[in-house]
């Protein structure tokens, strides 16, 4: 058997091995450094690799390197500015959480539950409910209570008891406080009470419930 024929069949075995070991087929720098080792160890001594093509392999072998040394690198960045991200929400905690929405979407004949902040202590006021043109389709009274979230129930009934046509509604609050200053409120934006990491999720709690921040078009 002549050496170049035992080259080739050493050559196929490592490759072979590598091919074993990395059954997706993708060569890393270990891998790629080791098939180099081969060649270099099996060449015709009667005709050695070429010193060019040595340098070009070894540039090869140190570009693949640094690049994954790069992507290394920006994955743990990528974590580190996620928990950031995370935990600099916390400051938010008891800053005002707007949801960028007054709306509620109503079935005919269905009940409607939803809550309403009113960040000063209400003397006096009511919640409007209206339409998509502004009609004011039912009015709903507050009472005299301190500053908070609170929740309403509205039956779906229009003013002179008639159920309301499914559809968008719009839920806004006008209130006075002790001191008899006219104020205005309305649903959709609430103080961030807490704030919960789940699975890799920022969850804000606004009201009675946890949101995604996402959600969350602005906080002030």
């Amino acid at each position: 058997m002549s050496i170049s024929s035992t080259t080739d069949t050493s050559s196929l075995a490592a490759a072979t091995s590598v091919s074993n070991e990395n059954p997706n087929g993708i060569l890393g720098k270990d891998d790629f450094l080791q098939l180099l080792l081969v060649q270099l160890q099996h060449q015709d001594p009667t005709a050695p690799t070429e010193t060019e093509q040595i340098l070009s392999q070894t540039s090869q072998l140190a570009t693949l390197e640094s690049a994954a040394n790069t992507n290394k690198a920006l994955e743990d960045l990528a974590k580190s500015l996620g928990s950031s991200q995370q935990f600099g929400t916390i400051s938010a905690i008891g800053k005002t959480a707007d949801l960028g929405s007054d709306a509620i979407a109503l079935d005919k004949g269905i009940s409607s539950t939803f809550e309403v902040y009113f960040p000063e202590a209400i003397e006096q006021g009511t919640i409007d409910i209206t339409d998509t043109d502004g009609n004011t389709i039912k009015t709903l009274d507050v009472g005299t209570n301190p500053s908070g979230v609170y929740q309403f129930t509205w039956d779906g009934s229009d003013s002179a008891g008639v159920a309301a046509e499914a559809g968008i509604y719009h839920v806004n609050g006008r209130y006075t406080n002790p001191d008899g200053a006219a104020l205005t409120t309305r649903l959709g934006a609430y103080p961030i009470e807490s704030v919960r990491f789940d699975g890799g999720n920022t969850l804000v709690k606004v009201g009675s419930n946890y949101v995604p921040l996402e959600n969350v078009k602005e906080v002030y």
